[in-house]
C-alpha cells in the first residue's frame, strides 16, 4: 500500500467528504479549516468570511489504487472551479476552490490537469482554483465529520449535497467502492 494525502477545497466540505468516502482507493476523509490566518478556527469563525479559511477535505488515499491525477478529475466534475469564492448559493472565501499540494509532484499534477481543462474549454470559463502549498489543517467539529451519512434527509443534504453524490456516481460508475 502506498498511503498519500490530499487536500482540497470546493465549496462546502459535506459536498467533498460524501464523494470521496465513496471513491475505491479512498481510506479516510476529514472535514476541516485551512488556509486562513486565524489559529484553531471553527465553524461559526470560518463562516463569517474574515479568517481567510477555507472548507476543505483532507483524503487519505491509495496510490497503489486511486492516484491523485483520479482525486483531481472527481473534484473538477463535482463542484465549478470557475467561480472566485463561491459554489451555488454557498458565497465567501471560505467556499473558494483550491487544492493544497502536499508534495512538488502533486504541485505539478495540479498545474497540468487546470492547464488540459482550460485548453479543453469544458468549463467554458477559465478555472480559478488556486493551487497552493499546504498550510496547517484545523479539522473540523465532530458533528460535521459525516454530516452527509449522518443527515441524509437533513434540507441542504437533500438540495445539494444528494445531487453531487448522484452525478459523481454517474460519471465515476466503475471507481465505487464495492
Amino acid at each position: 500500500m502506498k498511503r498519500e494525502v490530499a487536500t482540497l477545497a470546493g465549496g462546502c466540505f459535506w459536498c467533498l467528504e460524501a464523494v470521496y468516502d465513496e471513491l475505491k482507493g479512498v481510506e479516510d476523509v476529514v472535514s476541516g479549516y485551512m488556509g486562513g490566518h486565524l489559529p484553531n478556527p471553527d465553524y461559526r469563525m470560518v463562516c463569517t468570511g474574515t479568517t481567510g479559511h477555507a472548507e476543505v477535505v483532507q483524503v487519505t488515499y491509495d496510490a497503489d489504487v486511486v492516484s491523485f491525477r483520479d482525486l483531481l478529475n472527481v473534484f473538477f466534475t463535482i463542484h465549478d472551479p470557475t467561480t472566485l469564492n463561491r459554489q451555488g448559493a454557498d458565497v465567501g472565501t471560505q467556499y473558494r476552490s483550491a487544492i493544497y499540494y502536499h508534495t512538488p509532484e502533486q504541485k505539478a499534477i495540479a498545474e497540468q490537469t487546470i492547464a488540459e481543462i482550460n485548453a479543453s474549454g469544458i468549463w467554458g470559463a477559465p478555472i480559478v482554483t488556486e493551487v497552493t502549498e499546504l498550510p496547517k489543517f484545523y479539522p473540523a467539529e465532530d458533528y460535521h465529520q459525516e454530516y452527509f451519512v449522518k443527515n441524509p434527509n437533513q434540507g441542504y443534504c437533500r438540495a445539494v449535497v444528494a445531487p453531487k453524490v448522484a452525478k459523481f456516481r454517474k460519471a465515476f460508475f466503475e471507481q465505487l467502492r464495492a
